[in-house]
Formats: structure tokens, C-alpha cells, sequence
């Protein structure tokens, strides 16, 4: 299923991990992991933002990609599915018909 994660970094903890260098090892490890269709980053609300979109083939999967970076860089992660365009235009179809 395609997936929205929505990722905020804790300011001092990922500065921390900005100071020691490894900050960039561990975004390179979670989207080795994810394999993500687009990732895009940037502030929201004054805090580091990751938009990263994937798909979960089994839900299992989230503790392997969440607590990585709840413990190095005490994320919060919102996760929920979306769709692209063709999905939106499907479920209409069936949703009309």
C-alpha cells in the first residue's frame, strides 16, 4: 500500500546528530530501507520535516522503520495512506459507478 510518512525531527536531538555525523548515515539507512517512490524535506512549523512516500507491503515492517528514529532522533512519524492520481481517478470511477 502507498504511504505517506510524515517525519519531525526533535531539534536538539537531530542537531546532535548533525554535530557527530550521523545524521546522514541515518537518513541514508531509512531510505535504503524504504526504497521510497519521492522523499522531499524542509521545514514545517520551525521543526526538520521529511515527506517521504513508499509502499508497505506488510505493516510488520514499521517497527524496523520507526525506531531507528524514534531513539537517535526522538521522531515523530505520522504514517497514512495516499493515493497518486490514476488511484484517485479509479476510486471515483467505482465510486460513480
Amino acid at each position: 500500500m502507498r504511504m505517506m510518512m510524515k517525519l519531525q525531527l526533535d531539534t536538539e536531538a537531530a542537531s546532535r546528530a548533525i554535530a557527530d555525523g550521523s545524521l546522514p548515515q541515518l537518513m541514508q539507512d531509512t531510505l535504503e530501507r524504504l526504497r521510497p517512490e519521492a522523499a522531499y524535506f524542509g521545514p514545517e512549523d520551525g521543526v526538520r520535516t521529511a515527506f517521504i512516500v513508499f509502499d508497505l507491503e506488510d505493516p510488520s515492517r514499521i517497527p524496523s522503520i520507526s525506531e531507528p528514529l524514534f531513539a537517535k532522533v526522538r521522531a515523530r512519524i505520522q504514517m497514512f495512506p495516499v493515493m497518486d492520481r490514476e488511484d484517485l481517478q479509479k476510486g471515483l470511477q467505482q465510486v460513480a459507478g
